[in-house]
């Protein structure tokens, strides 16, 4: 796999009384997160039996997630960030696949979970960090923790029906912070504003991103269109957000929209974007930065230099350029270089792209005997090297900002009694990016309708995996080997 050859990437250490978090229920400085640190590292010496073993996190956003996920950082301990809204059993299955030393839970989560190895986040927790006396306490550099140390394992959607493991390592956080911020950087004691969820690369990056440069976050507990208006157009100490494309075109809903003109740019990622939506944005005078990444890579590895209102410097559809330290190819299906303008598959390879999956049997048949990694999506590349993303990868769907694996969908409706056959596609949608869309035939004298079928299927899977759209059909479009075509289930759906 790819090792890096690149310089070490410092980053100067921010000043104690520099802003580090805020929400709407408290601000700390970098001085309070070192406090912090202390405190959590003296609760892994107390009960955990390495400090390299990775730490899980069970939790709703909270400024206690953020400063623990942080501190996880700077100790150079490895975290695993669990969705809270899994079911149970697959919640149960993830934590057995990485057997966490300790896993830190919420108030809200703590009855999910029982043993020793379980720490209560709750107000005592927050309480002792802050009072804790870190004066005897040892605490790293982080700048000076090995670069290929992994900082974190991350689930994420696979093709099989269970969600492949990401390790990442600080190589790769490091190089994305450095060529992200040549783009995009917030001054110290200002805000980049964190509203994606943190069980994500994408929320995470931009805490590690922040601490990395010594710059601010702003929490939110979710997605407050009203706040966030409020914030972008009027508070100066706000200087970028990351969206996903369904929260852009929400803001944009109101005609009176506008950032401030301190602010620096929005960083739109995590799923397809229609230009109309970007036009409407650039129009606005809203300055934007589309981009193209994925857990493997850390987040965004190919981005757009800034579109601003004076005009846009690459063409709109393209989501810009590989990150200069990075390489991207596009092949063909036989692993041929294709030529611009020819479409392809997405081949990556640099400090940005992890080393392989945790199971280790994946990794055969997407990397390349040179370490080049196949994401498994299509784009092309034009005369200037520009991106243009075609299809995401062919069997998920991306749906809010949210990676949804359709196989693991699928085998939830099949497991009613009403439905014979499931197939579950993501088709175009302007709100949501991509809508699921569930296609099934029935078992004889049954006629459930969505609101069935979703009542069903709750607590079976998260409720964003939950199809949004039902359609009833004699039989599904097949191969001669059983496969669903889903090309040609489209084309049924008039789409």
């Amino acid at each position: 796999m790819f090792k890096s050859r690149l310089h070490i990437f410092e980053f100067k250490k921010s000043t104690p009384d520099y802003v580090f978090l805020a929400s709407k229920d408290g601000m700390y400085t970098y001085g309070d997160l070192e406090k912090f640190t202390a405190y959590f590292q003296d609760i892994l010496i107390q009960r955990s039996d390495s400090l390299k073993w990775p730490v899980a996190f069970l939790s709703d956003s909270s400024d206690m997630l953020v400063l623990s996920i942080a501190a996880c950082w700077q100790l150079g301990v490895p975290f695993i960030p669990l969705d809270p809204k899994l079911p149970q059993a697959e919640l149960e299955e993830q934590i057995s696949a990485l057997s966490p030393s300790l896993i830190f839970c919420d108030s809200k989560n703590r009855r999910r979970l029982t043993g020793d190895d379980v720490v209560h986040m709750d107000e005592n927790y927050f309480i002792n960090a802050f009072t804790f006396d870190a004066r005897e306490a040892n605490l790293p550099n982080p700048n000076k923790i090995d670069k290929e140390e992994y900082f974190g394992y991350f689930f994420t959607s696979g093709t099989s029906g269970k969600p492949k493991i990401v390790p990442l390592k600080r190589r790769q956080m490091f190089s994305a912070a450095k060529s992200s911020g040549k783009n995009l950087r917030p001054d110290p004691n200002h805000f980049w504003l964190l509203c994606l969820p943190l069980n994500h690369i994408g929320g995470i990056s931009i805490i590690l991103r922040s601490l990395i440069y010594g710059t601010g976050v702003y929490r939110l507990d979710v997605f407050h269109e009203e706040m966030i208006k409020e914030f972008l157009s009027e508070n100066s100490r706000f200087q970028a957000a990351s969206l996903v494309p369904t929260m852009l075109k929400r803001l944009l809903e109101d005609s009176f929209f506008r950032t401030h003109t301190n602010f620096k740019a929005v960083l739109l990622g995590g799923g397809p974007s229609n230009e109309s939506l970007l036009r409407k944005a650039v129009e606005r005078g809203i300055p934007m930065i589309s981009s193209y990444g994925m857990t493997e890579t850390c987040a965004q590895i190919v981005a757009n230099p800034m579109t601003m209102p004076s005009g846009t410097y690459i063409p709109v559809k393209s989501v810009g350029k590989v990150f200069s330290a990075n390489n991207l190819e596009i092949r063909d299906e036989n692993g041929k270089r294709q030529p611009m303008n020819e479409t392809g598959l997405i081949w990556l390879r640099g400090p940005q792209v992890f080393d392989g999956y945790y199971q280790n049997e994946l990794n055969e048949a997407v990397f390349d005997k040179k370490g080049w990694f196949c994401t498994g999506d299509y784009g092309h590349l034009n005369g200037n090297g520009h991106l243009f993303i075609e299809t995401r990868r062919t069997d998920l769907i991306v749906s809010g900002g949210e990676n949804i694996n359709p196989v693991e969908v699928e085998q939830a409706i099949e497991g009613l009694k009403e439905i014979k056959e499931a197939a579950v596609i993501g088709i175009e949608d302007e709100e949501w990016g991509q809508k699921v869309v569930a296609v099934v035939t029935l078992t004889n004298g049954m006629h459930p309708d969505l609101e069935f079928l979703k009542n069903e299927l709750k607590g079976k899977i998260a409720d964003f995996k939950l199809p949004k759209e039902l359609r009833i059909v004699d039989e599904l479009p097949k191969t001669a080997t059983g496969k669903v075509k889903r090309k040609e289930l489209m084309k049924v759906l008039g789409k």
